[in-house]
């Protein structure tokens, strides 16, 4: 029995430790981006889209083929050309009976073959709208999950911001272990008041009271950046800070603006398709048939074989404008497109400016965070001395010691937040995080 109980406590312990050799040891921001654009639901569509292109190129190439249909019909006229009767006023004996009389019934099975010498170019022009096409569908589906990035920049940055704050509260539970420690003498002596001891140990557990909190919005987060990335995260994960250097170079790349210029392609293509309808069409034809009668010979009254063959021209001469008009719509289109563009590009410029104005602010301030670091450290070793020889009471020490812990907090949250702002700017740009 004792055997199998401490099998079982081996077990329970060892679970977690295995549970953790399996997750994720460490992530980057870069690492997230990849594994979340094959994680999406939608990451399957581009080989999706370059099928789909594929069958209508299939299609398209074979409009040069020739087109091949069967057909019978079976006719019967209930009046038919009698030039027995016509030749009879003929003086000459016997005419009308050698002319053979046309049947009214008639039979045909035939093979119709048509082919294609010169479409105006419209198989050339379809094929290009649909490579245009597939283009803009997959660069369409890039700008959707390009909006992935977002979620997981929040996410991502929130994961690295409450690790540090839990470092440093775990670093100041520490500080305040040390002081309970150190206070026992004190209180012996008489230096110190036994109500000193209570207040650091409220602050104690206000410190894991935090420490608790974050350790739940962490795991929270992990949770969440598992789900969107299919990585297996967990709070003891840990996250680099990317560099993500800005350069001068602020010209735009975002994949909407390239939707914008493919679709701009995309009609221009499409008038060509348009002017190739104006162009005229020629075209080969060939019959095969077997019937009664044999072709044209009406007044054979016996099965055979025959063919047709012959080629032709058609032209569609006036299209009352409708060309005209279509090609006129197509450059609307592109100026509508255009101008949609240039909002998006504007709209894009600013929220560059914004994000710009945001880093300079953070760097300020982690300018500022710094002085009041050092300023506040000093204030609180001060504090701390007077304490320490019972001047002031725990709870005026704890006032400068929660300042300087919010500072440092403060800091940790403003190099974070300034990481966070620089990546923003590169996705708003549409470049590349290093």
């Amino acid at each position: 029995m004792k055997k199998y109980i401490l099998i079982a406590i081996i077990t329970v312990l060892a679970y977690p430790w295995v549970y953790v050799a399996d997750a994720q040891e460490s992530i980057s921001l870069q690492l997230c981006y990849e594994e979340a654009m094959k994680h999406h639901p939608r990451a399957e569509e581009g080989k999706l889209h370059s099928q789909l292109r594929q069958l209508k190129q299939e299609n398209l190439k074979t409009s040069w083929y020739p087109e091949i249909a069967a057909g019978a019909n079976i006719l019967y006229n209930s009046s038919v050309v009698d030039l027995a009767g016509a030749f009879e006023s003929i003086p000459v004996p016997g005419i009308s009976n050698d002319i053979p009389v046309m049947p009214n019934d008639q039979y045909k099975l035939t093979l119709d073959i048509n082919q294609v010498l010169y479409d105006g170019g419209a198989v050339k022009s379809s094929r290009r709208m649909e490579d245009k096409q597939l283009e803009l569908d997959k660069k369409e589906l890039e700008a959707d999950l390009y909006q992935v990035k977002e979620q997981i920049n929040n996410y991502y940055f929130s994961f690295i911001i409450l690790g540090k704050q839990k470092e440093l509260l775990l670093s100041y539970l520490e500080t305040i272990n040390r002081q309970l420690n150190r206070m026992e003498s004190g209180i012996e002596n008489g230096v110190l008041l036994p109500s000193d001891r209570e207040v650091l140990k409220a602050e104690k557990i206000k410190i894991r009271q935090q420490i608790a909190e974050t350790d739940i919005r962490k795991s929270s987060v992990a949770s969440v950046l598992s789900d969107l990335t299919g990585l297996d995260i967990v709070p003891g994960t840990e996250a680099s800070v990317p560099a993500a250097p800005i350069s001068n170079n602020t010209e735009l790349a975002r994949p909407e603006l390239r939707v914008l210029e493919l679709k701009k392609e995309q009609v221009e293509a499409g008038k060509d398709l348009i002017l190739s309808n104006r162009r005229p069409k020629a075209f080969a034809f060939a019959t095969l048939g077997y019937g009664r009668p044999a072709g044209n010979d009406f007044f054979s009254d016996s099965f055979g074989p025959y063919y047709i063959v012959g080629a032709g021209i058609k032209w569609n001469i006036i299209d009352w404008k409708q060309n005209s008009r279509k090609q006129k719509i197509a450059d609307i289109n592109k100026t509508l497109i255009s101008s949609g563009k240039k909002v998006m590009e504007d709209n894009l410029t600013r929220a560059m400016q914004l994000k710009e104005a945001e880093i300079k602010s953070l760097i300020s301030a982690l300018k500022s965070d710094e002085e009041l670091i050092t300023t506040l450290g000093k204030v609180c070793a001060t504090a701390l001395s007077k304490y320490n020889n019972g001047t002031i009471t725990a709870s005026e020490y704890l006032v400068e010691f929660n300042k300087e812990k919010q500072a440092v907090i403060n800091r940790e949250i403003h190099r974070v937040s300034l990481a966070k702002a620089r990546v923003e700017y590169l996705n708003i740009a549409g470049k590349e995080i290093e």
